[in-house]
């Protein structure tokens, strides 16, 4: 038996449940993997939420890193003992082992712990494929705004930014934040709660705007983020921590300076194999390098999922959250 965190109705923190369940053996394209560490994200609340729909009862979580135990008919390029890593569905990442598929797996490098795996896969992958894939004329010296720069993506994001020769503009909520995202190198900081986003934005741009928006917010900035780009400025609606973006007005975009709006999907920049491999490689590769340093700011038990949801929705976190096993 395994323990796993389960939800039966959409709603607040106190859905999820943690339970026993029984894993099976692995079928067909499967492996059965013993997590070490799992990741907390908040795309885990939009599926608790019910913003993400899902077929209930359901697991959560999609990010984890550990051991693969078995493996099912038909798996290549996997055996029993690899270390592992993981981003994607279906959901069920919260628990102590389970049987998935292996499509979705990467092999992890023994340089990489299992607990900068969990904190950082998705949010690595989504940051290398945000700022190499996103806006194609981004180039070394182009100057982009980073909401959110002290999150769990944030802070890999800015470090991914400056090994590409970025400035990098990012906004953050607190004096503590602010120095982190200083810390691993955030060029200029915007306190987004008393400061006029796209005023500071001009003012630290010669009136000019940013190449790129990377705008993980949502509803609150996003006014804000089409104001500070420069003309044909391209702005990524990264996530929507705030709410939903609001309706795209095409004529808007025009008079903004012919601007563009993407709101990228991690599974359509990973679909093509060939593709996938680069952007793994790129993300991997610095990491087991020690050039991008992973923060992770709270470490929870399964047992504290219902918290962990409340502190990561709240804003209170810093850098990355897991669940350690």
């Amino acid at each position: 038996m395994a323990h796993a965190v389960r939800f039966y109705e959409a709603g607040g923190p106190e859905v999820l449940k943690l339970e026993q369940v029984a894993v099976g053996d692995p079928g067909p394209g499967e492996v059965r993997l013993r997590h070490a560490a799992v990741g907390c994200n908040f795309a885990d609340i939009y599926f608790r939420s019910g913003m993400y729909p899902a077929p209930l009862p359901a697991g959560i979580g999609v990010e984890g890193a550990g051991t693969i135990e078995a493996v099912g008919e038909g798996v290549t390029g996997f055996a029993v003992g690899d270390r592992v890593a993981y981003n994607g569905s279906p959901l069920g990442a919260y628990s102590t082992e389970r049987v998935m598929l292996a499509a979705p797996l990467f092999k992890l490098p023994d340089a990489i712990s299992f607990e900068d795996a969990a904190a950082s896969t998705m949010r690595g992958l989504s940051a290398t494929y945000w700022l190499t894939k996103t806006n194609p004329g981004i180039k070394p010296g182009d100057t982009i705004l980073l909401h959110a720069a002290a999150g769990g993506v944030g802070l890999l994001a800015v470090q991914m930014a400056k090994l590409l020769g970025l400035r990098v503009i990012g906004t953050v909520s607190t004096e503590a934040k602010a120095e982190i995202a200083r810390a691993m190198g955030c060029d200029e900081i915007i306190f987004y709660r008393r400061e006029d986003v796209a005023a500071r934005v001009k003012e630290l741009t010669g009136g000019e705007g940013v190449s790129t928006v990377f705008d993980s917010v949502g509803k609150d900035t996003f006014a804000g983020s089409l104001k500070s780009l420069k003309r044909r400025g391209v702005l990524v609606g990264c996530g929507t921590a705030s709410g939903p973006i609001p309706p795209i007005d095409a004529f808007q975009m025009m008079l903004q300076g012919s601007v563009y709006f993407t709101r990228p999907a991690f599974a359509d920049y990973f679909a093509d194999p060939a593709e996938r491999a680069e952007l793994a490689a790129l993300w991997f590769g610095h990491l087991a390098a020690g050039r991008i340093k992973v923060e992770i700011g709270q470490r929870y038990s399964l047992d504290q999922c219902v918290e962990a949801h409340r502190e990561l929705e709240a804003g209170r976190t810093i850098g990355s959250s897991i669940f350690v096993l």
